[in-house]
């Protein structure tokens, strides 16, 4: 089975400052890898390379099998932060996800029973079925993210990106919407993981991808979250401390205080 993802040699530069360079990734069929690294690493640019909204500096990146190109591929799901909507936003629960469904057709939405049929499938699958009716704007920050979800895979994408999906959303949302991301990925689907605290998916992670410093290192979360291996990666002594429950990167010079990881008991 062919890999959903696939960089070669990928290198991005803004004016003198390269964020990252020769970065090779696969990402296989069923593989959840993690992104991590302070603000201003290249996180959530390298998901805007992979969707063809930034082009790259050098290399070559091929998602399902074809080169990227900047008119999007929808077979690629979207995973946004969990920014709350306005409480003003009228549209209902359902619309919002059947925008993954009919949002890119022209014409009135969920003209096709099949449509509808697939909507009211999503709003299952994503637990929403007693609140989708209602207007997203009077909607937790929770609820609202597992409707995105459900847009994010109305095309069943064989690669999903998220960008921050946790952020803002309270432990049990996060574990609600970390099984989502999860069952998906065991339908086979590649899954790169934008985040600022690795705890919440840490079970879930096959590899991580680490970008600091115009510098990376990619593994499993046993071998990239130590202390000689980031202390090599900022240039500067870093610490990994276990306190209780919680795995935390101390003294990494360009990291804010919410890139602290909290890793769980394995």
């Amino acid at each position: 089975m062919q890999n959903p993802l696939q960089i070669r040699g990928a290198a991005l530069r803004r004016g003198d400052r390269e964020l990252w360079s020769g970065l090779d990734l696969d990402v296989a069929p069923g593989e959840l890898i993690a992104v991590l690294g302070p603000s201003g690493s290249g996180k959530t640019t390298l998901l805007r390379a992979i969707l063809g909204l930034e082009p790259l500096s050098e290399g070559t990146i091929t998602a399902l099998g074809e080169p990227v190109r900047r008119r999007g591929n929808r077979r690629i799901g979207y995973l946004p932060q969990a920014r709350p909507l306005p409480r003003d936003t009228s549209i209902r629960g359902r619309e919002l996800v059947g925008l993954g469904v009919d949002g890119h057709r022209f014409g009135l939405p969920l003209r096709r029973r099949g449509d509808r049929a697939r909507v009211d499938a999503l709003i299952d699958a994503v637990d929403a079925g007693h609140f989708a009716g209602e207007p997203v704007g009077v909607l937790s920050g929770g609820e609202q993210q597992r409707l995105r979800v459900g847009q994010a895979l109305a095309d069943d994408p064989r690669l999903l990106l998220c960008d921050e999906p946790l952020t803002s959303l309270d432990l049990a949302n996060q574990q609600a919407v970390v099984r989502l991301i999860d069952a998906h990925r065991k339908t086979g689907a590649g899954v790169l993981l934008v985040t600022h605290d690795i705890n919440p998916v840490l079970g879930k992670v096959d590899r991580i991808l680490y970008l600091a410093n115009g510098r990376f290192t990619l593994g499993k979360p046993k071998d990239v979250l130590t202390s000689p291996v980031l202390s090599d990666l900022y240039g500067a002594p870093v610490f990994v401390l276990r306190a209780g429950d919680r795995l935390v990167v101390v003294g990494a010079p360009d990291a804010e205080e919410s890139h602290h990881h909290h890793e769980g008991h394995q």
